[in-house]
Formats: C-alpha cells, structure tokens, sequence
C-alpha cells in the first residue's frame, strides 16, 4: 500500500517537472524574438558612421553648386554690365563731341561766304583762305570730313533736298547745287547737306 503510494505521488509530479521543462524553451524563444526585433529597429533608427559622412559630403556638394552658379552668375552680370557700361560711355563722348562740331559748323559757313565774295583787297582774301584751311585741318584731326555733294547722286542717308530742276543735261537725281556743306565724323553724319536736285 504504501508502494502504491509512492507511485501515485512519483506520477503526480512527473508531469509539473515536464511543465517546467517545456515552459523554459518558450521563454527563451520569446527573447529571442524580442532581441531579434529590437536589433533591427536600433540597426535601422541610427545610421553609420560612413552612411553619415556620405550624407554630409553629398550636402556639401550640392552648397558648392549652388555657390558656384551664383558666382558664375555674378560674373556673367558683371561682365554685362562693363560692356553696357562701356558702350554707353562711348556713345555719350561721340555725342558730346557731335553736338559741340555742330556748333562750330557756322563759323566754316561763313568764312565760306566770305570766300565767295569778291574783294580787291588779296592780303584780306589770303587772310580769310589761311583761316579756312586752318579750321579744315582742325576738323580733320577730329575726324569730321566734308560730304561731297555736287555732281554726286543724291543719297537720303547724307543730303537733304531742298529744291528740284528740270535739266535735261544733267542725270537723274543728280545734285546740281549745294546750299550748305554736310560734314561726317567717321560713318556719322553730324550735318546733312543742303542741296538741290535734278529731274
């Protein structure tokens, strides 16, 4: 009886010891599981080192293309800007220098009416010639020219008729009579010519 006894208890506890086993490697398993996870989550939330650097030389190279192409920018704007500047400041001189040969153009006028004049007195004549070829030669040095006119055909671009003439000896459109001189600097006319036309 008493064998039989301790039978009955020998398999009583049999099966919490097989519990006990059994309830061990579940608990290890879930652990497990759980770490594998968390290693993951902490391997993706922070990046490398070198996944770090590869970021920031990235950043950097896109700060330095972006500075680059201001600057070229820059550059390009300025160079405009000297060449505008340049052409403006060419062109105000020319201007200048046009406005102020205009002014002095009546004094040719008139020593050219005082040529045509006839006079006894040849010293006053000679006088008025050496001043004549004095104030051409300045203009020349300037670059003003003298527009040929008479005989010429006529030419919007650098005569200004005034009056037209039947004359059957002479061509179309020829100038037969000059009523002020015209005058260039260089290719630009400062003053056209005065003149008539005929047929």
């Amino acid at each position: 009886m008493e064998t039989r006894n301790k039978d009955a208890a020998n398999s009583q506890e049999l099966p919490e010891e097989e519990t006990a086993i059994d309830a061990a490697p579940q608990e290890s398993a879930e652990e497990a599981a759980a770490e594998t996870s968390e290693a993951p989550a902490e391997a993706h939330a922070e990046p490398t080192a070198e996944e770090a650097l590869a970021a920031q030389l990235e950043q950097a190279q896109k700060d330095l293309a972006a500075e680059k192409d201001k600057y070229l920018r820059l550059l390009a704007e300025y160079d405009n800007y000297r060449k505008r500047s340049a052409r403006e400041r060419d062109s105000i001189y020319a201007d200048v220098r046009a406005d102020t040969l205009l002014k002095l153009l009546p004094v040719y006028d008139n020593l050219d009416r005082a040529l045509q004049q006839t006079t006894a007195d040849e010293a006053y004549r000679k006088g008025v010639e050496m001043t004549m070829n004095q104030f051409l030669d300045a203009l020349k040095a300037l670059g003003v020219t003298p527009i040929e006119a008479v005989g010429q055909t006529f030419d919007p671009a650098v005569h200004n008729a005034v009056m037209a003439v039947e004359d059957p000896e002479k061509g179309e459109k020829e100038i037969v009579q000059e009523f002020q001189k015209g005058f260039k600097m260089g290719e630009r006319v400062i003053r056209f010519s005065m003149v008539q036309v005929a047929n």
